[in-house]
């Protein structure tokens, strides 16, 4: 039963109601495009010329400065058409009329001005961001907004540093940047190469020299008593273009000659000629010392060489510009390298052969193994760790999930090491 007639303040609070839930609508799109928008997104938007992405890019660095005033705003929108509705079926509908308002305007609220806004920004986030983000930075330069939701927010940081410091924690982890690399994989917004090489990259701050190194056992050294010739003869024999020069011993490197350098003397006629004379100073490196430390050094040193040493000061090894560029880029082989197929690992039947020299890292990535590491860097350092000494042809060691068989030795390094997968359990 109606209990008054219609009039035009009736009117104009009708319009006023609507125009508000059209606001709350706006602001709950805003919200929530806004607040899943990244700062690296926002930038990129900006660099592709996007319109409103200015403004979404000064939005999306402080969003702590935007969310208190939406919020603030959404609820005002909300409060007051809600009264007004009220207000309005009191007077036209009687009593009765203020329960039937109330129940509609929850569902039409949730319906039209919050969930169909929040899905549409979820569905087209960058258009929703763009869309608003000039909007609402318009409306946090108008001053009693602006002094409104600071006084809010002081308020709401004095609660939150009860239970904490009250900063926010925004940082980006390295896991984060990884997983966004493989996403953007998934989604085919990059290729297989790139996502991998950003993952390089990632880790490639995190290793250590001793990780990529050519270890002792395995350089090539020529004596400071030797000849150029001598020393010429070796480079083009075991295909390098740089060889340390040493003393008494590997131990006692005391210099460093190149291929280019040894050939000029022999041309000249200078092939008899001591090394002693003729070599190069040597760089030294720590083991423990990061790669990407490392690469700014071969930069500034002007050096493509450098020798390993261990905490003793004994030598363990040299790595070159080479060594730490395969890190990031894979491996480059060139006309000088063994032509050796499969030199890291062959799937077997049953499990993958690997080579004792092969990083557990570079095997539990390429092979989709889990291995342990602890103290060792490759799978030969998992053998002897395993064994508690050296191991012969044939022995087999075990670890929570693996068995690993020894398939061959050469004298007391490990060259092979069969890794199958430990049966479950019954």
């Amino acid at each position: 039963m109606i209990a008054a007639a219609w009039g035009a303040s009736d009117t104009y609070l009708i319009v006023a109601v609507a125009v508000l839930l059209m606001l709350s609508g706006f602001f709950a799109l805003s919200e929530t495009s806004l607040t899943r928008m990244s700062k690296s997104r926002a930038r990129s938007l900006r660099d592709q010329g996007r319109h409103g992405a200015k403004a979404l890019v000064g939005l999306a660095d402080a969003p702590e400065k935007f969310l208190n005033p939406l919020l603030l705003l959404v609820l005002i929108c909300q409060l007051v058409s809600a009264t007004m509705v009220g207000v309005l079926a009191a007077h036209v509908f009687g009593a009765a009329g203020i329960f039937i308002a109330t129940a509609c305007e929850v569902i039409i609220i949730f319906v039209l001005f919050e969930a169909i806004p929040k899905n549409f920004a979820i569905q087209h986030p960058d258009e929703a961001a763009l869309l608003s983000a000039p909007v609402v930075g318009g409306i946090l330069r108008f001053a009693p907004v602006r002094w409104i939701s600071t006084v809010l927010l002081a308020v709401a940081d004095s609660v939150i540093g009860l239970f904490g410091d009250g900063r926010p924690s925004r940082r980006v982890t390295e896991s984060e940047v990884l997983a966004m690399a493989d996403v953007a994989h998934e989604d085919a917004a990059i290729e297989s190469e790139e996502r991998n090489f950003i993952h390089s990259v990632i880790e490639f701050g995190d290793t250590i020299v001793r990780e990529v190194m050519v270890p002792r056992i395995d350089m090539v050294v020529v004596h400071d008593t030797a000849s150029a010739r001598d020393a010429l003869d070796l480079a083009i024999q075991s295909g390098r273009s740089r060889i340390p020069v040493v003393g008494d011993g590997v131990d006692d490197v005391v210099g460093l000659v190149n291929l280019r350098h040894l050939a000029s003397l022999v041309a000249n006629g200078q092939g008899s000629a001591s090394l002693r004379e003729h070599m190069g100073e040597a760089q030294f490196v720590p083991e423990t010392k990061r790669v990407a430390s490392l690469l700014s050094g071969i930069r500034n040193a002007k050096s493509h060489l450098f020798i390993v040493v261990d905490e003793y000061g004994g030598t363990a090894g040299l790595v070159t510009l080479e060594d730490v560029l395969e890190e990031l880029v894979g491996e480059i082989t060139d006309e000088s390298d063994p032509n050796v197929e499969d030199d890291d690992g062959r799937t077997l039947e049953g499990g993958v052969e690997l080579s004792g020299r092969m990083n557990v890292d570079d095997a539990n990535d390429e092979y989709g193994l889990a291995l342990p590491r602890d103290g060792w860097d490759t799978v030969g350092g998992l053998v002897l760790d395993l064994k508690g000494g050296v191991p012969a042809e044939g022995d087999v060691l075990t670890t929570e999930h693996y068995r690993l068989t020894v398939v061959r030795m050469d004298g007391r390094r490990i060259e092979e090491v069969l890794v199958e997968h430990l049966a479950p359990s019954p």
